[in-house]
C-alpha cells in the first residue's frame, strides 16, 4: 500500500534533512521531493511552521511506535523498569540518522517542538516519586547510556563500534535487572 500524501511529504522532508552537508526543508523543496505542487503541499501544511511541526511529530510518533512494539503491553500498566527497558532497546537497536538527530535537537530552540517531544516521551521516561532512589539512579543511568549511544549513532560522530553494542546491552541489562515483583 502506498503511503498517504501527508506521510509521503513528511518522509520526503526527512530525506531532505539527510542530505550531505546538512539539508534544509522549504515548502518548495518538500513539495518537489513529494512529487507535489507547492499548493498541493500547502493543502496539508499551510505554512513552513506547520510542516516543521509535522516533521517533529512524525519522528516522535515513529519513536513512540517502536517503543510500544518493544513494550508489548499497555503503556499504562507497564512498570518504570519495563518502560525504560523498551526505551533502551529502541535507542540501542533501531536505525537512526542525522535527520532524527536534527529533528530532536531543534526542540532545544523551539518551545512547540519541545512540547511535542515532552508529550510523547513523558509517559516513557517519567519516574514516580515513590520509586526507591537506587532504582531511580539505575533507570536513569540506563537511559543516559542509551541516549549517548543514540547520539553517537545518529550523528556518526565518534560512533561506537558495532562489536561494543552487545556489551552496552549487557550493562543496561544489569542496570535494569532489579525490578521488584
Amino acid at each position: 500500500m502506498a503511503p498517504d500524501t501527508r506521510t509521503r511529504i513528511l518522509d520526503g522532508a526527512l530525506d531532505l534533512l539527510r542530505a550531505e552537508g546538512g539539508g534544509s526543508v522549504t515548502l518548495d523543496s518538500a513539495a518537489r521531493r513529494a512529487g507535489l505542487t507547492k499548493p498541493g503541499l500547502m493543502y496539508h501544511f499551510p505554512t513552513k511552521e506547520a510542516l516543521k511541526l509535522g516533521i517533529v511529530d512524525h519522528v516522535a510518533a515513529r519513536w513512540e511506535g517502536m517503543l510500544l512494539d518493544r513494550l508489548a503491553e499497555p503503556l499504562e500498566t507497564a512498570s518504570p523498569h519495563r518502560r525504560t527497558r523498551a526505551y533502551v532497546e529502541v535507542a540501542l537497536t533501531a536505525p537512526f540518522d542525522r535527520a532524527d538527530y536534527a529533528v530532536c535537537t531543534d526542540a532545544l530552540y523551539r518551545d512547540a517542538f519541545h512540547e511535542i517531544w515532552e508529550q510523547r516521551f513523558r509517559p516513557w521516561l517519567h519516574l514516580p516519586d515513590d520509586l526507591p532512589d537506587h532504582d531511580r539512579a539505575r533507570l536513569t543511568a540506563a537511559r543516559l547510556l542509551a541516549d549517548g549511544y543514540w547520539t553517537a549513532a545518529a550523528t556518526d560522530v565518534f560512533p561506537v563500534p558495532e562489536r561494543d553494542r552487545a556489551r552496552l546491552f549487557a550493562i543496561t541489562e544489569d542496570l535494569l535487572k532489579d525490578e521488584a515483583p
